[in-house]
């Protein structure tokens, strides 16, 4: 079976590293490199780097015009798409037999969009997981060949949650293909109440004080390692780990110990346990207030 992938994140190697198994992989479409890191070097996205390495034809077009040229170039019977990052246009769509699966880190209808991980994280949802489905025209609203539950573990963040559903939902997505190949899977409307999960602003990556304890227990996973605050004078802290303190209250920001970096929510407080500090230095709540001069983190 030729297959076309089309993916960018670390996300998705999994999936591409499945399929290279058990198809014959033709091609694969990714996005433009991308300014990252302190010098804002031009980086290559994870999934261009994995097919240069294993020697796969790797495209990064810029138009939904290029996308179609490559594709129908390429004549696959099947492209499979894993958190691309675009919206594919209709004439794409129709032109593989088999269609354009993709595999969705969500239960949908639940959290369609980017940001379906980091939604269900900062919802304090128990449980998640995968859905594999044919693509149509609107933003993840195809039909679901397969789904898989994942309970989300308590001491779960964004990036342990991650890492577990691409692993999981590449043997999904396999097991999906296999089954649709032959026929032996037939597509299921999705059913429910649908969300939506949009990209993550900047604005969101900063904890509140006035929320409730979990409430920000919560943000810090969803967005770990990004979530931050600030210290007295202004110098951003991001945080990385925190749990639950019961029977401490205090003013919002306010540090409630002199030995642990116990912080007062609107509701409760929280035990800051790891951060990385204004130097950048990686460091536990302890280690941080021992070197800190105020009462309050912003």
């Amino acid at each position: 079976m030729r297959i076309v992938f089309m993916g960018t994140p670390s996300f998705a190697l999994p999936s591409l590293e499945e399929l290279l198994k058990h198809f014959e992989v033709v091609g694969v479409i990714t996005q433009q490199d991308k300014p990252a890191g302190r010098g804002q070097k031009l980086t290559p996205p994870p999934v261009k780097e994995y097919a240069l390495m294993k020697g796969l034809k790797c495209f990064q077009p810029e138009s939904k015009g290029e996308i179609y040229s490559i594709v129908k170039e390429l004549k696959p019977q099947c492209v499979v798409v894993v958190a691309y990052g675009r919206i594919l246009p209709k004439e794409v769509l129709e032109l593989p037999n088999f269609g354009c699966i993709n595999l969705h880190a969500s239960l949908l209808p639940k959290y369609r969009g980017a940001s379906p991980i980091q939604r269900s994280l900062l919802a304090g949802d128990p449980l998640t997981g995968n859905s594999v489905m044919l693509m149509d025209e609107g933003m993840d609203t195809g039909p679901v060949l397969l789904r898989q539950v994942i309970k989300i573990q308590e001491e779960d963040n964004y990036q342990t949650l991650s890492e577990k559903l691409a692993k999981e939902g590449a043997k999904l997505l396999i097991q999906a293909l296999k089954g649709w190949f032959r026929g032996e899977i037939k597509p299921k409307p999705q059913k429910g109440p649908a969300t939506y999960a949009p990209p993550v602003s900047k604005e969101e990556l900063r904890i509140c004080w006035k929320a409730s304890a979990q409430s920000v227990i919560n943000r810090i996973r969803a967005f770990y390692p990004n979530a931050y605050c600030f210290n007295i004078k202004g110098e951003r802290l991001k945080i990385l780990k925190a749990k639950k303190v019961e029977g401490l209250e205090g003013e919002e920001g306010q540090i409630l110990d002199n030995k642990r970096l116990v912080v007062a929510c609107g509701e409760g407080a929280v035990e800051i346990l790891e951060l990385v500090n204004q130097k950048g230095k990686r460091v536990s709540g302890e280690e941080f207030l021992r070197g800190y001069r105020g009462d309050f983190l912003l």
